[in-house]
């Protein structure tokens, strides 16, 4: 069959072998796109349409304008994308609560002490300040429009809150302000494309300081703080001899308790009766980086990181896997035919991930004990009735040994010895010329399967400029050993001096897709030890390989900061003028952000160096030299 490249040639190599259809193949047939979705002008709010914008229709049966129809498509997108984490933040804070209130095991208990400093909560008891702080969350996300969150001003930096003040798009309940876009963008409704995106950018702050900053820090109360340690990556990490259980979604603190059980001796025996040597989670998409993030605390049961969202198919086609739970997004509904051929079962512990071949199992923190027993007792028949039927191909050759993970912005600054100011030093001094954010999904149309993310990120080094990545690009990045300390031969002379030097790769893994909300705390505290504002520091961003509506919605939070946002793709846009004007040009001086649109690597990597580097000239900053 077809299949397109892989920037990962070991797993081209390895699908080629299996007689399965992936994503690989069928992205092959779905080459030719609709013009007219591509631009964003087709619009199908009413039964007057599909109505199409050409130069001889330029406007829809109800006089909707390209303008209008593609502002309308584009909120719709980054409301939902804004949805999405919404959902992951109010899990995460419920599973908070009800830790609290059950006197469950608080392993991050600074960071729960700095968040009730933070939002000025007086608590001795450590199981009550988790309730009222994940309460001060679920406050939030439930008021309505018109009552803004408090949580903004005391998570925010404050020029940029101020700025976002000043624009009038502070935030009022998140999941009411969702709910307004999507009434906002129904038909006959909101026709000013302008207003749109200035909602698209109260989205964008919602989603980033809601459901991918909190959601980080809640998380490290529940599960434990990042450490900084080397990992295996890839489809090496897999090992036939344990019950192997792929966790596919976005939201760690659901298998926190799985996590826990399976470390216990009597699962160890129970796996050893049916001739394993015990049970093994496998990570795949984002929760696997979660918990390769924090795998310090895991390291009896948490195999490693086998890939991201477009590696899950072929992970399965190994026979190694004898259990899929998933809990939320990128579980490709492709997975669902391998799995029944695997004879592997699925158990959907959330509704919105729900497959249509899995069980499904409403998940509770008050049922927790009872879902982690099913999904053992599960897991282990299913060892029992497919092994002796599969055959076992692992490719052990796949991956790498030494990837350093487990980067956060609390290890990070203890690992340059609890400041800033070596990183700021190395900047100056333009051995690091500047940093770049390489994050969020992976696709298959831009140049192939994390491609044009590893060929510019490499491109990116070599220049010495330090690359910080999270999302399903960073599972792409690290499978083919960019964040290894190897990968230092890669970089430019003076990155390649530093990175020696400390033993650290060019490229750090901030994880999931949710350690945006870690770049940004990295980027705030960065401005304010400058005494600057965001937007001028020699910091940019590229989502290169972005995927998915969330995506959108990150990448109006980096706006909001007053980032660069790169793309390889155009995000539905360019059918509307204004749209486009506004996001790749009047932005940058409404928040200082703007949107980048390059197919090709080398002119990107140019376009980013150069802000980079008049970003250093502003602050006083002597070009440094080397290539």
């Amino acid at each position: 069959m077809k299949m397109c490249k892989s920037a990962d040639g070991r797993l081209e190599s390895f699908i080629q072998t299996k007689d399965v259809e992936t994503s690989f193949n069928r992205v092959e047939n779905q080459k030719i796109k609709c013009g007219f979705g591509q631009q964003g002008v087709c619009c199908r709010l009413c039964s007057n349409g599909p109505c199409r914008i050409t130069p001889t229709a330029p406007k829809g049966v109800c006089g909707a304008t390209a303008d209008t129809i593609v502002a309308r498509n584009f909120l719709r997108a980054v409301a939902s994308g804004a949805a999405c984490y919404l959902h992951v933040i109010e899990t995460t804070a419920r599973n908070l609560k009800s830790t609290g209130e059950r006197q469950g095991k608080i392993k991050g208990i600074n960071t729960l002490n700095e968040l009730a400093e933070l939002f000025e909560i007086n608590s001795e008891d450590i199981n009550d300040k988790a309730v009222k702080v994940a309460d001060k969350v679920l406050n939030d996300l439930y008021k309505a429009r018109h009552e803004k969150m408090e949580l903004v001003e005391k998570m925010a930096y404050t020029p940029r809150f101020n700025k976002w003040k000043e624009l009038g798009i502070l935030p009022g309940g998140a999941k009411s302000e969702v709910f307004d876009a999507i009434v906002k963008s129904s038909t006959n409704l909101n026709s000013d494309p302008v207003d749109m995106l200035m909602h698209c950018l109260n989205l964008g702050i919602s989603t980033g300081l809601y459901g991918l900053t909190l959601t980080n820090l809640l998380n490290d109360v529940m599960l434990g703080e990042p450490v900084i340690r080397k990992a295996p990556v890839g489809f090496k990490v897999v090992d036939e001899n344990y019950i192997n259980i792929m966790i596919t979604g976005h939201q760690h603190s659901v298998i926190s308790d799985l996590q826990d059980r399976l470390v216990n001796e009597d699962m160890k025996k129970l796996a050893e009766s049916a001739g394993a040597k015990g049970f093994k989670l496998v990570g795949c998409t984002c929760v696997g980086q979660d918990l390769q993030l924090r795998g310090e605390h895991y390291k009896d049961v948490f195999s490693g990181h086998a890939g991201n969202n477009f590696t899950s198919e072929a992970l399965i086609t190994t026979g190694a896997i004898d259990f899929i739970v998933s809990e939320f997004n990128c579980t490709l509904p492709g997975i669902e035919p391998i799995a029944d051929e695997f004879m592997v079962p699925m158990l959907c512990l959330d509704d919105v991930a729900k497959k249509a071949n899995a069980e499904y199992m409403p998940f509770s923190m008050d049922n927790d004990e009872k879902i982690s027993e099913h999904i053992i007792n599960k897991a282990l028949e299913s060892f029992k009735n497919r092994r002796d039927k599969i055959t076992i191909d692992i490719p052990k050759d796949h991956g790498h040994d030494d990837v350093i993970t487990g980067v956060s912005e609390k290890s990070l600054k203890a690992f340059l010895g609890d400041t800033w100011k070596p990183l700021i030093d190395l900047i100056a001094s333009g051995k690091i010329k500047g940093v770049a954010g390489v994050v969020g999904c992976s696709n298959l149309t831009a140049m192939g399967h994390d491609i044009f993310t590893v060929e510019l990120t490499k491109e990116l080094i070599k220049r010495d400029i330090i690359v910080l990545s999270a999302g399903c690009s960073s599972g792409g990045l690290e499978n083919v050993g960019l964040m290894s300390p190897k990968a230092a031969d890669l970089a430019g002379d003076n990155l390649k001096e530093v990175c020696t030097s400390l033993g650290i790769p060019p490229v750090l893994n901030f994880g999931p897709c949710l350690a945006i909300g870690r770049l940004e705390i990295v980027a705030t505290e960065l401005a304010e030890a400058l005494g600057i504002d965001i937007p001028q520091l020699p910091l940019v961003l590229s989502a290169p390989q972005w995927l998915e509506e969330q995506a959108l919605a990150d990448g109006a939070f980096g706006l909001a900061l007053g980032l660069p946002v790169h793309l390889a793709i155009p995000p539905f846009v360019t059918g509307s003028k204004v749209v486009t004007e506004v996001l790749t040009k009047s932005l940058v001086d409404i928040t200082g952000g703007k949107v980048i649109v390059e197919d090709d690597v080398m002119k990107a990597a140019d376009q980013l160096e150069e802000i980079v580097l008049e970003r250093r000239k502003a602050l006083g900053l002597d070009a440094p030299t080397g290539k």
